[in-house]
């Protein structure tokens, strides 16, 4: 990095429809150079997390000490109802309900037997209430929270943030345990996910699902682990069902295999498994003059 830190760049897939962390080897490169290796699992608990813990952990032998829970306050306010182009303005009651967002990804991050941090990713227009709610409600829940500013001041921005995970982590060198075991059958396995990280009331198949699944068991690859492929905007598979939905279901149509990667595909919802840019990427606004400098970054 520009201050100097080892950082390993090896795989980027999406956790929306792939397993949403880096590669084994670049962990454990990682982890025989360093005390500390931090490993970015994309999008939210129910995602990246999961299937960090539950695919990448358990094949690797993996056991890690802490879990960092990003949350932004623009994030919050948008679970809490305010349209995208009003999350710069303060709104304090919308943060308070968009908490509810929040605590079931705390939620989520402790079936794993792990001790949550929460990292509030500080934006300029972030008001002192609308953290100071955040702070207050995560430590109602006994769970560690610290204010990050790295974006704007760097390694400065982020001590409190580590100091807090480092003594969070030398607390737990053994608790983490995966939610399923592979050996379990694929309609256990993802009846756990489903109702437990995303808040689903049961799972539906569509016919090809129900007949795949079978083919699974006469093939020999049912106790492979699931990498669930749905749209991260929602812990449904509902991109519209926003903050924190109970009592769905979670629709099953179909099922890709990944044996060379080592698991099964549910697809859930409407999802597509190509990943896209938006209609105006960030990359348009980038650009480069005659003396080498750059305009249009973040």
């Amino acid at each position: 990095t520009i201050e100097g830190n080892p950082a390993i760049i090896h795989g980027g897939p999406f956790a929306n429809i792939a397993q949403g962390t880096n590669s084994l080897i670049a962990t454990r490169m990682g982890l025989s150079l360093s005390d500390y290796v931090v490993t970015e699992a994309g999008f939210a608990s129910e995602l990246g997390a999961e299937k960090f813990l539950d695919i990448k952990c358990q094949y690797g032998g993996l056991s890690p000490n802490a879990s960092v829970i990003v949350a932004t306050i623009r994030a919050l306010k948008y679970h809490g109802g305010v349209k995208l182009a009003a999350l710069s303005q303060p709104n304090a009651e919308a943060v308070k309900t968009g908490l509810a967002n929040l605590e079931k990804h705390i939620e989520n991050v402790k079936y794993f037997n792990l001790r949550p941090v929460v990292a509030i990713n500080r934006f300029a227009t972030d008001t002192e209430e609308e953290i100071r709610i955040v702070k207050e409600r995560c430590e109602a829940l006994g769970v560690r929270v610290a204010l990050c500013e790295a974006w704007e001041k760097g390694g400065d921005g982020a001590i409190e943030l580590a100091r807090t995970v480092v003594e969070e982590a030398e607390k737990c060198s053994t608790c983490f345990k995966p939610l399923y075991d592979f050996n379990w059958d694929i309609e256990t396995k993802l009846h756990t996910i489903a109702t437990k990280l995303y808040g689903a009331s049961h799972v539906e198949y569509s016919i090809q699902a129900k007949s795949q699944i079978k083919k699974f068991v006469e093939l020999g690859i049912d106790k492979l682990p699931l990498c669930v492929a749905k749209t991260q905007k929602s812990l449904s598979d509902e991109p519209n069902k926003l903050n924190r939905p109970t009592g769905f279901t979670l629709k099953i149509r179909e099922f890709e295999v990944a044996t060379g990667a080592g698991f099964l595909i549910p697809i859930a919802g409407t999802i597509m498994r190509m990943p896209g840019l938006p209609a105006h990427p960030s990359a348009e606004n980038i650009d480069i003059d005659n003396d080498g400098n750059i305009t249009g970054l973040f």
